[in-house]
């Protein structure tokens, strides 16, 4: 059983917030529901995250935000908006960096943090009259990024890009606005980190 004490924190942008769904909807409230049946526990999700922020916008709230840590999990998803934004990659590496310190030290260790990969926003429908070539080899490029600093530091990471490329065309695994995932599409992450979580005994470990 996890104690109702315990927490999760999410930082994030749109994905994590779940732009377009019921915010019960979104993965982080799927996970800690799934979490909770699983364990018999009655623990709530901490999100810090807002759709369209950038890797500064969430620092700049992560600073001003009082926390309630040690956090028994935590999860980070950034990066969208700074590409999309044209924001250069260097700066997105040196404040992902940062970000990720910020979510291990508040779990109090790496192996409690996992990182997941930036969805692929141009194989929606949303940029069907945009270089979605473009934007796809952008998206690894951040990933590439994220991937090999999350590994560096001890860190856990999810891939969800490239599954996600593939159903991202489907209505069903779509919000309304034809950019956003789904209820449906968030489960499929949740059910990701679920499996994640206890393939690597994440939980069982700081028990």
């Amino acid at each position: 059983m996890i104690e109702s004490t315990e927490r999760f924190i999410f930082l994030g942008d749109s994905y994590t917030i779940g732009e377009g769904v019921d915010p019960k909807q979104n993965f982080p409230n799927q996970l800690v529901k799934k979490i909770n049946n699983h364990y018999h526990g009655s623990i709530e999700p901490t999100i810090i995250a807002k759709t369209g922020w950038t890797t500064n916008e969430l620092l700049d709230q992560i600073n001003k935000t009082t926390f309630q840590a040690p956090y028994l999990l935590g999860t980070l998803l950034i990066g969208v908006n700074n590409q999309y934004r044209g924001l250069d990659i260097s700066t997105y590496e040196k404040e992902f960096i940062i970000l990720l310190n910020k979510a291990i030290s508040l779990t109090n260790q790496a192996n409690a943090v996992i990182v997941i990969s930036i969805p692929d926003w141009g194989r929606t429908p949303f940029a069907k009259d945009r270089d979605q070539k473009k934007i796809s080899s952008e998206i690894d490029q951040f990933n590439a990024v994220n991937k090999k600093k999350t590994l560096e530091l001890g860190a856990h990471y999810l891939e969800i890009t490239n599954g996600n490329r593939i159903r991202s065309n489907a209505s069903n695994f779509l919000a309304n606005d034809g950019l956003h995932p789904s209820a449906e599409e968030y489960k499929i992450w949740s059910d990701g980190l679920f499996e994640l979580i206890e393939e690597k005994k994440l939980l069982l470990s700081k028990r």
